[in-house]
């Protein structure tokens, strides 16, 4: 295994789009908080070109590109690494390094109840619960 120091924050491009697709298509649906179902390819170019994110890195190890972190404009943290790069202390380093280059009084991290990876992640990371949030839908189209 490389040094952890390799661990480096690119900003995301054109280039990683298809890099981005891959990522989310591994998510687990049951753990997702920002999405109910897969977007098409198309679709997930568009938002990615929208600039949704205060700032969204790709999180590379070596030459490798290993997952993802963004701050968005209400300061809330999102991680996701591919699966062979969790549990080895890559995103703790990613969380830093963001938090290093992005000072802010403080940070969010909305996690759906259901990712326990996730939520120790956070957790061992200083994070503390600070809400829980429901959700009620009906039927009405605007």
């Amino acid at each position: 295994m490389k040094k952890l120091s390799s661990i480096k924050l690119k900003h995301v491009s054109s280039s990683d789009y298809r890099f981005l697709y891959v990522l989310l298509k591994k998510r687990d649906p049951r753990a997702n908080i920002s999405h109910r179902k897969m977007p098409t390819y198309k679709q997930h170019r568009n938002f990615v070109k929208s600039k949704p994110y205060a700032k969204w890195y790709i999180i590379q190890y070596g030459n490798s590109k290993v997952g993802s972190i963004y701050l968005s404009k209400s300061d809330e943290i999102g991680i996701f690494l591919k699966k062979e790069m969790q549990g080895k202390h890559v995103g703790t380093i990613a969380l830093n390094l963001l938090i290093a280059k992005n000072p802010r009084r403080r940070y969010l991290a909305n996690v759906n109840p259901k990712n326990s990876k996730s939520i120790k992640f956070f957790k061992r990371n200083n994070f503390k619960l600070i809400s829980y949030t429901y959700e009620f839908e009906t039927d009405y189209k605007n």
